[in-house]
């Protein structure tokens, strides 16, 4: 994973398809989202970081994505997340 840019592993353009189950940064914290192809993804944690602040990539599991503000969410069942 060195040498790949953070934004391989960051969905944009998500919109929030769950309950807010918190907010994080006064950004509101669903518990689904979907990506704009309509792929639904589940909360799944904060992302881990680096002691630079960067973000820890290589931590994330298969099917698991950042989305800003640093939430980590997961492919739902079914959906590659890909």
């Amino acid at each position: 994973m060195r040498g790949v840019p953070i934004e391989y592993y960051v969905l944009a353009h998500v919109r929030e398809d769950g309950p807010i189950l918190c907010y994080l940064a006064g950004h509101p914290v669903s518990g689904w989202i979907r990506d704009h192809w309509g792929k639904r993804y589940r909360y799944a944690g904060l992302a881990p970081r680096c002691t630079n602040g960067a973000f820890d990539v290589k931590l994330l599991l298969p099917g698991e994505w950042i989305v800003q503000p640093g939430l980590i969410y997961a492919a739902a069942d079914g959906e590659p997340g890909e």
